[in-house]
């Protein structure tokens, strides 16, 4: 069965053990943006991030170094350190006092000689992997053998790099936003361009036809040039009117909007007033978590703080139309009458995931192939065998 432009089965959107399956291969593996540099400044300075059931601290050492643990005592598995982010010289934990460095060794037992012999040297903090890139600090939770997240990025590497990333501050408050949706379904709509027009009016007004899309093997990038033409509607046409030179940027870039995903659940939205960065974190089949914070640069010029409102009150709008649309996939997807759907040409980057999933999953097509057949998302019964006796034929 050649399933080559075709998307996934609708089972894979709900199903528990594939969910399992997914958190295993995908997202164990996977590079997770914790934060960025400047969140962590001093020596002491820390913050946390929630993880398919695991509790990450990232932390700034005093030898200026940055280091990510397992926010989770060695001695009876307690969680440490509460709250999104703060500044220790120690991490002690409170359900029996065991004391870390901000370089996550064991310093202190109370009770010490009740232990024996202790290896404090083996018994630091549980260490992970952080990479920074472009001032943005990446974690994650198993190595694999995979790329690093510069490999990965280095297709748009001029793109990222324009916009000066290492010099960004975050310009409010971490968003967390549940969605009642499989996590595929948002990251599918995010590099889905066919649907701009349709769903998405306003985008439609400030960008016309300029909608692009292309993939490369870890990544995918979305764009679009506002126009000149003033929109018909009074915020976009103040963004329009407001949006001011930025003067590290190229002059093809002073307008354009750009979006770069990466895999597996991580965006940039690139504007030139601001950065946004996306996640959709996996919660259950049917649960996801979305995480968002806004970054810029240092600008205090009215208009840029005119401009960077104005695009929170588009992209508001834009989001509110995103979750009706997530929803309505969701619950579409649950029907027996649907298996899996044909892709346009022009979806590349839609068309790249799912033959990447189906790569990784060898048992979308060993398993199920008899149950999309029949229409279903659910295998199919083995056939009934009638007992013999006084019912049999």
């Amino acid at each position: 069965m050649d399933l080559e432009g075709w998307g996934l089965p609708a089972w894979t959107y709900r199903d528990p053990d594939f969910f399992a399956l997914e958190i295993a291969r995908i997202f164990r593996p996977a590079w997770q943006i914790a934060g960025h540099e400047s969140e962590l400044l001093e020596p002491g300075d820390y913050l946390t991030f929630d993880y398919i059931g695991e509790n990450i601290i990232l932390i700034r050492g005093d030898d200026g170094a940055v280091r990510a643990f397992t926010n989770v005592c060695r001695h009876r598995g307690a969680r440490i350190m509460d709250g999104a982010k703060g500044c220790a010289k120690k991490l002690i934990c409170p359900y029996h006092g065991w004391t870390y460095d901000n370089a996550g060794q064991l310093t202190a037992v109370p009770g010490r000689a009740g232990y024996g012999e202790l290896d404090r040297e083996r018994l630091g903090l549980s260490a992970l992997e952080v990479e920074h890139v472009h001032g943005f600090l990446f974690v994650r939770l198993e190595d694999d053998g995979g790329p690093s997240v510069a490999e990965m990025l280095a297709p748009y590497a001029d793109d990222i790099a324009a916009y000066r990333f290492d010099q960004l501050r975050p310009l409010g408050r971490e968003t967390l936003r549940p969605r009642a949706v499989n996590w595929k379904i948002i990251g599918e709509n995010y590099c889905d361009t066919l649907h701009v027009g349709v769903a998405h009016p306003g985008l439609k007004r400030l960008m016309g036809e300029s909608y692009a899309v292309d993939a490369t093997e870890h990544a995918d990038r979305m764009s679009g040039t506002i126009r000149t033409k003033p929109s018909g509607n009074p915020t976009e046409r103040a963004y329009q009117h407001f949006l001011p030179q930025i003067p590290h940027l190229p002059p093809e870039r002073q307008r354009l909007w750009t979006y770069i995903r990466l895999w597996p659940n991580i965006a940039f939205d690139i504007y030139p007033d601001q950065i946004d960065f996306m996640q959709w974190l996996p919660v259950s089949p049917t649960q996801t978590l979305i995480r968002e914070i806004a970054y810029a640069a240092p600008d205090g010029r009215r208009e840029m703080k005119a401009a960077r409102y104005l695009n929170w009150r588009i992209n508001r709008r834009v989001n509110a139309e995103d979750t009706t649309l997530l929803e309505r996939v969701q619950a579409g997807l649950g029907s027996r009458s649907y298996a899996r759907g044909p892709l346009s040409k022009e979806e590349v980057a839609l068309r790249h995931f799912f033959a990447r999933m189906q790569r990784m999953f060898p048992e979308l097509l060993r398993n199920r192939v008899r149950a999309e057949v029949n229409g279903s998302g659910l295998p199919s019964p083995a056939p009934s065998r009638r007992r013999r006796g006084a019912n049999a034929a």
